[in-house]
């Protein structure tokens, strides 16, 4: 059986660590290859190479770095089929979601083109008596980025050229499930002229993140995966040290006013819902109807989650696909059986669907709540799955208390055709990333990505000009040339005058 590699410096190898991970195919439910899992002295290696490789990449003019992602962007466009299949086959997504990623995460790669203008730092002549003062940008040093399954194109897209734009060696930890697009990347990066050991891809599981977070040689780690990783990911890494943004779970709100197109309200939420089979961090999984809506909102999503087209993400009739593995499939259904114990009314039942041809796949169908509360399991975790839950509110105030009373606030959104509501909401609720009439609000890659409270660790969101400050440091310069004019030693604090 193939054995997905490491790319340690240029090479692609199988390491030192003797443990592979299985990586099966979700629409099938077959073995389709194994990964290797790294162990310390594979991490000691790409280390090394960064090592190595840094001092001259710190020193290559920006531009000349910017000339090299230019040749990288054209070639993961020329890849992204490639790369789409790569994804479909392993995460299960459908292609048409599989491109999107890869378009998404090219975008990230064209901004960081533009990195030298964002490099410059300020000058001002004379701040005191033939003195002059200027800041610039240096990078870190090694940076690390701990990537998860759904998407293992977009999110490594989001941190490695930032790091490299920048100056900075990066070790990508990949999610093990879905690991083979990060080693095309790896070869497309070197293809445009990159050089040994500025990207470099290490396998691992959780004990290659521990030795990622301990490692002394890393100055920053960027992570994107659920809240209690992100939390154990930024406690440790800043405990040693590190720079850490850790992008965690979330539990998106949708408020739904009775002013809405509804018709346009229900074509958003069973996208944002069931789309990639509910496996992003910006899907919404809560619909808050105010009023009167209720009713036939729960109504319409009802209809449209019965006629779903579920199935392989390589047949283009399908709308949705398998989840990532059998374990998660588990975990999914058990959050709905406890869903229904808990007194949830189960409108549309996903649990047993089976996708005829395809009997092993780990197929689930959409699942539809209604008069789901704040008490019940399926509203308090993050199913990360194709379940939406439907809550009630009387009116916008409380429906807005709902949204900012969760210990989540990556995204949310409003439907609404009042311009009040739709400002008052922007303005008063506690998330990072905010839709009006926009189910995703997912930022282009010239703004930053992020959400507050329990969504994000670290105080730089991702990609954007806070990337840039992410993996970067500044330095203040203070400079005088002798004038002729002796002054003397100086005792008192430096001042202007």
């Amino acid at each position: 059986m193939a054995i997905i590699p490491h790319v340690i410096g240029v090479q692609h190898t199988e390491g030192h660590g003797t443990r592979r991970s299985d990586v099966f195919n979700p629409a099938t439910g077959d073995v389709a290859h194994q990964v290797a899992l790294g162990d310390a002295d594979d991490l000691e290696a790409a280390i090394a190479a960064a090592q190595k490789a840094f001092p001259g990449w710190a020193e290559t003019p920006p531009l000349t770095r910017a000339r090299i992602l230019f040749k990288a962007r054209d070639l993961i466009e020329a890849h992204r089929d490639e790369l789409a299949a790569i994804i479909t086959a392993e995460h299960g997504k459908v292609l048409s979601d599989a491109k999107g990623e890869v378009t998404r995460g090219l975008e990230v790669v064209e901004f960081a083109t533009g990195a030298p203008e964002l490099l410059k730092g300020e000058y001002t002549e004379q701040v005191s008596r033939g003195i002059d003062a200027w800041t610039i940008r240096q990078p870190l040093g090694i940076a690390a980025g701990i990537t998860p399954f759904n998407f293992p194109v977009m999110v490594p897209l989001w941190m490695a050229p930032m790091a490299i734009a920048t100056g900075n060696c990066f070790i990508l930890k990949p999610s093990e499930r879905d690991p083979s697009a990060s080693v095309l990347l790896a070869d497309l990066f070197r293809e445009a002229g990159l050089p040994d050991g500025v990207f470099q891809v290490v396998h691992g599981d959780k004990d290659m993140v521990n030795a990622i977070l301990e490692h002394p040689a890393i100055s920053a780690v960027s992570f994107v995966g659920s809240t209690p990783i992100a939390k154990h990911v930024y406690a440790t890494g800043t405990a040693a040290g590190k720079r850490v943004q850790a992008l965690g779970g979330a539990k998106n709100h949708a408020i739904v006013m009775p002013d809405c197109d509804l018709e346009k309200t229900v074509d958003a939420l069973i996208g944002a819902a069931y789309g990639s089979a509910g496996e992003r961090c910006m899907a919404i999984s809560v619909a808050v109807a105010v009023g009167p809506i209720a009713d036939p909102l729960v109504e319409m999503i009802a209809d449209r989650a019965k006629a779903l087209r579920i199935g392989v993400g390589t047949d283009e009739r399908s709308e949705m696909g398998p989840v990532v593995t059998a374990q998660h499939r588990a975990k999914i259904r058990q959050l709905i059986d406890t869903g229904v114990e808990q007194g949830a009314t189960l409108v549309v039942d996903g649990r047993e669907l089976v996708v005829e041809g395809h009997e092993n796949g780990f197929f689930l169908g959409g699942t539809l709540f209604d008069n789901v509360t704040t008490e019940m399991e399926i509203y308090r975790e993050e199913i990360f799955g194709p379940v939406l839950c439907v809550m009630r509110a009387p009116d916008f105030e409380t429906a807005l208390a709902l949204v900012n009373g969760s210990p989540y606030g990556n995204g949310t959104a409003i439907f609404t055709r009042d311009g009040d509501s739709a400002r008052t909401f922007s303005h008063r609720v506690t998330a990072g990333m905010v839709g009006i009439n926009v189910p995703i609000p997912v930022p282009m890659a010239f703004h930053s990505f992020g959400g507050w409270k329990d969504s994000l660790f670290g105080d730089h969101h991702m990609h954007g000009p806070e990337g840039i400050r992410f993996f970067t440091r500044m330095k203040a310069v203070t400079q005088r040339w002798p004038t002729g004019i002796r002054i003397g030693a100086e005792f008192s604090m430096p001042t202007h005058g």
